[in-house]
């Protein structure tokens, strides 16, 4: 079977039940290929890195409150 890959069908009316199948099967393994890319980046060991960087940088770029000067 063909697979065209981001590309927005259009069918004219009464199109075989047959091809609708053949549509629903592409776009089915289209979805599980994006899913499969996506589990791979989240895995990946820089991503899951990347909330503990950004409380780093929060960390590092709030300010500190002001000492009060004064006797009182």
């Amino acid at each position: 079977m063909a697979r065209h890959k981001n590309l927005n069908w259009t069918l004219p009316e009464g199109t075989p039940h047959h091809i609708w199948e053949s549509i629903h099967a592409a776009l089915l393994m289209d979805i599980r290929d994006e899913l499969q890319r996506l589990n791979a980046a989240i895995w990946f060991k820089n991503f899951q890195q990347v909330p503990a960087k950004l409380d780093r940088i929060a960390r590092n770029t709030t300010k500190r409150p002001r000492k009060v000067r004064g006797g009182r």
